[in-house]
Order: C-alpha cells, then structure tokens, then sequence
C-alpha cells in the first residue's frame, strides 16, 4: 500500500488504564459498546467521543466479550462469576448465571436462530441462551480444548475456536458438532469472524491468520511477525477482514489473497483486544491500557 493510501489512526481515552477495555461491539444504537473487564463495567461510546459508563453488580465480575443481540440489547461474557449479562441501549442491566460452575464463559455471537451462543472455556461445553433467559449447554467431544471464540457462519452453524485442541469447531443449533485441526501444530487458535463466504480466525501462539471454508478447507497465513499475537479478527466483507495484535501494538488487514498490511498504534504497549467495524464506517480496537483506536481511511480527512 502506499503511504498516501494508509489510513489514519487515532485514539481516544475512556477509562483508565487499571479498568481494562477488552472487548467492542457495534450496537444497534449508533454507539460502541465496550467491557472494562478489570472494574465490572460497560461503557457507551459514540463515534464523536460521548462516554457514559454503566457499573454492574458485582465488579469483580469481569465482563469480557460483547456482541449486539438478536433483541436490540447487547450480550456480554462474565468470566469472574461464570454469567452471561444483558444490557439494553438505556443501561438497564441483568445477569443469567450458568448451570455448569466456574464454566468460564468467554465468547459470545448472535446465533442464526434467535438466540445467543457463548463457549465456556473451563468445561468445553457451548451455550445457547433465549432472550428470556433460557439455557443450554452442549458438551464438545474433545476433553481440555478451551473453546474460545465464537461467530455464527454463513451455513446457518455456529463456528468456534478451540485454543487447546488446536482446532476450529462447528456446531448446528441442534447441537451437532464436527472438529476440523489445525495443520499447524500449537497455533493457539482465538478470535474468529465470518466474511459471508468462509471463516477467518487468527492463531495468536503461531502468529498467524487462518481461513477455513464452510467444507473444512483451511489455509494459514504466516503474519510478517509471527511474534505479533494476534488476538481478534473481524470481516469487513468478503476476503477482508482486520485483526488486533496485541503483542505488536499494531492492526492488522488480511484480503482474500493473503496479503497482510500492518498499522502500528500511536502509544506504545496499548494491548489491543476486541475489534469491530463501527458504525461510522471505520475499525475499532479495544486498547487494554484504556483507550480505543479508531482506524479510518484518509481519504475522511481525520
């Protein structure tokens, strides 16, 4: 890419650097919606900088991965006190505890069924839960594989990764599930997304990018810097998707050719998480030491 064709890259303060941004989602109010995992909170914040902060019952409870829910509301991962929480566009706020305990909820998507799908990294086992609270629970057939996270596909199947198993999962809503390994041994799969087509997901411990078609072909792109960790992965469109790496300080952009364009951030050791395409039109990376970053192209004029 050119250096004139880069786009820009900026960040944006909204919580100190002990509360933890770690997860983003688009919500269906025009606004980001962000877990400050270290301090029990879910921050609002719109695309021209308004924050609001929402605290939840126990702030220990460490919110982790947020998604917009199938019922306007957003839907969030509690991993310090094994719940799935709830939040609505106004703030108001509930919890579902799990019936596994200490099941380590982590990932959760909107599922093509209208209910909404979470992994539990500490019983390997994936969740459905009903807007009104309902739970199921599926247990995977493989023992200590750390299912992390998770997108719905373009074959009406939920896709998970399973960071131990060094595997991609599939499960149906009727809980059917098929296991596809990685070639890459100990690669260390997490963050996952759907491009309409095929899946994408990023192996963090091997440093690379990796595509798997709806039929279990996989193909594995080797980043620049295999020491980068690459943590989250969100589509764009179809062949081009963006991805945090969270050892590198950087963002990064895949297409369906496999070519990879990297973008460091402002402040160095800023630990990005979550990312996702915002309702603005530009990427938005959750930083750990407690700002966003928001990646435009420069063609806006930011």
């Amino acid at each position: 890419m050119h250096p004139s064709d880069a786009p820009v890259v900026e960040e944006i303060a909204v919580a100190d650097k002990d509360a933890g941004p770690y997860g983003i989602a688009a919500g269906p109010d025009g606004a980001l919606w962000l877990t400050l995992v270290h301090s029990g909170r879910i921050a609002r914040l719109t695309p021209d900088g308004g924050l609001r902060e929402h605290s939840l019952d126990a702030p220990d409870c460490r919110p982790t991965v947020i998604t917009p829910g199938p019922d306007g509301a957003l839907w969030f991962t509690r991993s310090g006190d094994h719940r799935i929480g709830r939040i609505t566009t106004l703030g108001e706020t509930e919890a579902f505890a799990l019936p596994t305990p200490d099941s380590g909820p982590f990932g959760i998507t909107a599922g093509p069924d209208g209910a909404v799908w979470f992994t539990q990294m500490n019983t390997d086992r994936v969740g459905r839960i009903t807007g009104d609270g309902d739970i199921t629970e599926f247990v995977l057939p493989v023992e200590g594989a750390m299912p992390s996270a998770i997108t719905s596909g373009p074959d009406g199947a939920l896709w998970f990764t399973l960071h131990r198993a060094n595997a991609i999962g599939r499960i149906t809503t009727d809980g059917d599930t098929v296991i596809h390994p990685l070639p890459t041994p100990d690669a260390g799969p997490v963050g996952i997304t759907s491009d309409g087509t095929d899946l994408w997901f990023v192996e963090i411990a091997a440093g690379r990018i990796g595509r798997i078609s709806t039929d279990g072909v996989i193909g594995e792109f080797p980043l620049p810097d295999r020491t980068a960790r690459p943590h989250a992965v969100v589509a764009v469109s179809t062949g081009d998707c963006w991805f945090t790496e969270w050892g590198a300080n950087r963002i990064g952009r895949i297409t369906a050719s496999g070519e990879i364009t990297e973008y460091d951030l402002p402040t160095p050791s800023s630990e990005p998480h979550g990312i996702t395409l915002g309702p603005d039109g530009a990427l938005w990376a959750a930083l750990e030491t407690g700002g966003v970053a928001r990646v435009a192209p420069k063609s806006e004029g930011r």
